[in-house]
């Protein structure tokens, strides 16, 4: 019996400084609110915080939490597997919000 994650939520940046981390060192974290489970050894991909598809990451660590505000909270360690070419992100982008993210407003 496997563990499928769910695909739209998994890197879906909330804080630009947490993907400018990832970007320019290769490695970083994602804290989310709620305790959740992602996978680790699981590449997928990640999005910037206006939903436009960006790289494809490694989830390396996972850790939930109730933290000392009594706060649920799960911490994402990610390393950096390489960036979406142009191409590939405008795809990738129009998929997730087909399948995820609901209707994208034309602009």
């Amino acid at each position: 019996m496997g563990f499928q994650t769910e695909f739209n939520s998994v890197c879906k940046f909330k804080s630009e400084q947490e993907l400018y981390e990832l970007l320019e060192y290769g490695r970083g974290k994602m804290v989310k609110q709620g305790l959740r489970v992602f996978p680790t050894g699981q590449k997928v991909i990640a999005y910037t915080p206006d939903n436009v598809a960006i790289a494809i990451v490694k989830i390396v660590g996972c850790i939930a939490e109730i933290n000392f505000q009594n706060q649920e909270v799960t911490e994402v360690e990610m390393i950096l597997e390489r960036k979406l070419t142009e191409e590939e992100s405008r795809i990738q982008t129009k998929l997730a919000y087909e399948m995820f993210f609901g209707e994208q407003t034309k602009s």
